[in-house]
């Protein structure tokens, strides 16, 4: 069964998105990862998202969800990317993603996740990928779900450093075929 899904593309991060870096800072967005950063911590942000996307060894990647078609197509919708975590023990990738008010609800999220997975999954690097959003972020669970990551439980998760949240772990298996074909 397939999953219907907006069009978009993801194009890696670059210099020139610190603008999106901000938008997507909005305390809307950022209540359940412990609200806005400081526009230092944003510049520092900036600056590793953009050192990961020219990275070529694996590492991960960040990316900014360009809507592909219809009347905003062009437009930049919001982030999505993957990077090596190490989660009990184990090397890992682990994934995140925002996608700015005016076009939530539409399923951006989702695709953008979707394409992310096949970015890390042609890296032949990890077995898995995860993802930890807030056991009360409804929204970001439900692209794990869509996106066929399965649900191993909660765990707490510090984010960012000194902010302990209560997240549920979600892993995809890397390995396997895209269930959404």
């Amino acid at each position: 069964m397939g999953i219907d899904t907006v069009n978009v593309r993801i194009e890696p991060w670059s210099e020139d998105d610190f603008e999106l870096l901000c938008a997507v800072n909005a305390p809307e967005l950022m209540d359940h990862l412990g609200g806005p950063e400081t526009e230092e911590q944003l510049i520092m942000r900036h600056q590793r998202y953009v050192e990961l996307s020219a990275d070529r060894t694996g590492r991960g990647r960040m990316f900014r969800i360009v809507l592909a078609d219809g009347d905003d197509a062009g437009r930049s919708a919001g982030s999505v990317g993957f990077w090596e975590q190490t989660w009990d023990g184990e090397q890992i990738y682990e994934t995140g993603w925002a996608v700015l008010p005016a076009f939530q609800g539409r399923g951006i999220a989702t695709a953008g996740t979707l394409a992310v997975i096949e970015r890390a999954r042609a890296e032949r690097r990890h077995r898995t990928l995860h993802a930890f959003p807030s056991v009360d972020n409804v929204p970001s669970n439900a692209v794990c779900r869509k996106a066929g990551f399965t649900l191993l439980g909660e765990r707490e998760v510090e984010y960012p450093p000194g902010n302990v949240l209560r997240s549920h772990d979600w892993r995809l298996d890397l390995t396997s075929s895209r269930l959404t074909e």
